[in-house]
């Protein structure tokens, strides 16, 4: 049965952040992941997961200059000394909130000309991040995200994200598959579900094409959540979708489909 995770960055935005954590264990949700936790103390976000008695499912490794527009250092040539710092940020934050999972953001490609040159960079990079994460039992995940959501992202295709890892060759450096990017960017996901699993690491939901309720929109979430159960993924399914109202409200998507596996 699917084990969804609240996320935490896009769910619940009338509280403060570090409330969430009691709101998303008020509605029945046994894990949590979000964007970054590097605005708060360990102590402070292990505090309200032991709290809460939830689970920390995942979160991204420092992306660079967010506020101003960078989504991730991951592919950026000179910017190599400053990736392998977040990892190691990212891993020491880990080791405490318990979570097995690291989400590597790839960074935008400024033009399809430098693309062989950002390639090479983030082979390094990711090589070099999956074997420090291996030491502390980790997987590093990198997510495919589309170009409308975020312009000039360097990494777009499953099966671009699925060759990556196959190019670095480690064991624990798997695909984020988010059913929302997928859908926007090249649909058939059931097709690329069944396809990948053995690469997919970790999967995100929401409606399309508005990003709200995964029970709004074009995609067939029932189904797909019986397919990807009969497929044997056992992971967390994060819950990254702006909820369109209240999000208690919102969630009766989520208390139907327990119902029916009840």
């Amino acid at each position: 049965m699917p084990r969804f995770a609240a996320n935490l960055s896009m769910l619940y935005p009338q509280h403060d952040f570090l409330a969430r954590f009691d709101a998303a264990a008020a509605d029945g949700f046994e894990a949590v992941e979000f964007l970054f936790p590097y605005d708060f103390s360990i102590a402070q976000l292990k505090q309200r997961l032991d709290d809460n008695g939830l689970v920390q499912a995942l979160f991204n490794a420092p992306p660079g200059a967010w506020a101003t527009g960078e989504r991730g250092t991951a592919s950026l040539p000179g910017r190599e000394s400053e990736f392998r710092e977040g990892i190691g940020q990212a891993l020491e934050y880990a080791a405490v909130l318990g979570n097995d999972r690291i989400h590597v953001m790839a960074g935008l490609l400024p033009s399809e000309d430098l693309r062989e040159r950002h390639h090479a960079i983030y082979l390094e990079n990711l090589t070099y991040a999956a074997e420090q994460a291996a030491k502390a039992g980790i997987t590093v995940l990198i997510e495919p995200i589309n170009t409308r959501d975020i312009p000039g992202f360097f990494l777009n295709r499953q099966d671009q994200a699925q060759a990556i890892c196959k190019e670095v060759g480690a064991a624990n450096l798997k695909v984020q598959f988010d059913l929302y990017h997928c859908q926007i960017v090249e649909g058939d996901v059931t097709m690329k579900l069944r396809r990948d699993l053995a690469g997919i690491g970790h999967i995100q939901i929401a409606g399309v094409p508005d990003r709200h309720e995964p029970s709004l929109g074009e995609l067939n979430y029932p189904y797909l959540f019986e397919m990807i159960d009969q497929l044997g993924y056992e992971g967390w399914i994060g819950c990254e979708y702006r909820p369109k109202g209240d999000t208690s409200e919102g969630l009766q998507w989520l208390r139907d489909w327990r119902k029916r596996q009840a």
